[in-house]
């Protein structure tokens, strides 16, 4: 099944389409390649990206595991763009939990989970993935 339809717009912007829900995101060009920045970029999507399955994965381990919850944890995102050739070089993550009485071996098991999601484990692995967890 396809997952998603991508249309060109003009003007180094796109509409992506997510089949199943119909629900749309766009994209515009950094204003450092051309674009006006006035959206998520594709790279920055992948950034963001690599953290939405960070904490995803981390609340699927809470429901199967039934520990501590991670509800209302929130992930900073700073993506770093190399060149020679142009792509994502570094992604800076930090990982903030709510105030809760996490044991060492809940921070062990949710921080394994983080560097284990999907979505890190398809990066290529010279894009440094940064990530600091605050307690």
């Amino acid at each position: 099944m396809i997952t998603s339809k991508v249309t060109y717009l003009g003007e180094l912007r796109t509409e992506a389409t997510h089949i199943q829900s119909n629900t749309t995101i766009h994209t515009d060009a950094p204003k450092d390649n051309h674009g006006k920045g006035e959206m998520f970029s594709p790279t920055d999507l992948v950034a963001t990206a690599l953290a939405s399955c960070m904490i995803s994965i981390m609340g699927i381990v809470a429901m199967k595991d039934r520990i501590t919850t991670v509800d209302g944890a929130t992930a900073e995102v700073t993506k770093v763009m190399y060149a020679d050739p142009r792509r994502i070089g570094e992604i800076h993550i930090t990982v903030t939990f709510p105030k809760k009485n996490y044991t060492d071996k809940e921070k062990k098991i949710y921080e394994h989970a983080a560097h284990t999601c999907p979505v890190a484990k398809s990066l290529h692995p010279d894009l440094k993935q940064i990530i600091n967890f605050v307690w």
